[in-house]
């Protein structure tokens, strides 16, 4: 049946704290998207994720975020867009240089969390993202939700591009992601690998009212600041090898 490109969150320790549980969730994924020292993260928590995904053969990505360490990047910000560019832009380009030093690189930048959600809601703020990633690494694949405005964005400035699903996360009958807020909006481990199964193989979602929607996954997203991130990572790579797939990086358009 080919490939699918398995992506998690992941380097989202901070100073003395650990978070994660990133070591299990390397064995089950093929991309990894690394907190850049704003939401999460800081040099030393980069450069010891950026060397175990090089041990494991891991895809390095950018995961750039607001600057706001007490709410992990998850509250709006009032930024421009021209605020977005240089935050995005010092991001990128800090984990490139730590990805060089220890002989790699960004391969693909997905913002996260608010700002995530901001770029589907302005088209500046997305375009601000696309530009950040088209200067600081040029050859990087820009990642957003399935037909989203990120991924227009990234189109138009000449990226290559990454339309992301959620594995682990209900849809509406709009194709966008339930609010944690809501009832049902994160999935059990096990409809979690069911989701994972069609999304790769129908290109299908089922919405949380039970109706069925089209969404292309050239990556699948599992969240992985979550207790049982692991858990659910193992079962869902273990149903899409079953279902016929190969857990690998894709190749981008």
């Amino acid at each position: 049946m080919g490939s699918i490109d398995l992506n998690a969150d992941i380097g989202e320790s901070f100073g003395g704290s650990a978070s994660g549980s990133d070591e299990a969730l390397l064995r089950w994924i093929s991309s990894a998207n690394i907190a850049c020292g704003f939401h999460a993260g800081d040099a030393k928590t980069m450069r010891r994720t950026v060397h175990a995904c090089l041990q494991s053969g891991v895809r390095i990505g950018a995961h750039p975020g607001l600057p706001d360490l007490q709410g992990f990047g998850r509250r709006a910000m009032a930024l421009s867009a021209e605020e977005v560019y240089e935050i995005t832009l010092y991001q990128i380009g800090a984990l490139q240089a730590i990805a060089a030093a220890e002989g790699g690189s960004v391969a693909h930048v997905k913002p996260h969390g608010a700002l995530y959600h901001m770029a589907e809601a302005d088209e500046g703020i997305a375009s601000a993202i696309a530009r950040a990633t088209e200067k600081a690494s040029p050859g990087a694949a820009l990642v957003g939700i399935s037909g989203g405005r990120l991924i227009a964005a990234g189109k138009e400035a000449g990226l290559r591009i990454l339309e992301e699903a959620f594995a682990d996360r209900a849809y509406d009958r709009l194709g966008k992601l339930l609010p944690r807020t809501s009832p049902g909006a994160v999935l059990d481990i096990e409809e979690s690998a069911r989701q994972a199964v069609r999304l790769a193989r129908d290109g299908m979602a089922r919405t949380s009212d039970g109706e069925t929607i089209r969404v292309r996954a050239d990556t699948i997203c599992l969240h992985g600041d979550e207790p049982l991130a692991a858990e659910r990572a193992e079962a869902v790579n273990r149903a899409l090898t079953q279902a016929g797939f190969r857990i690998a990086p894709k190749e981008t358009s």
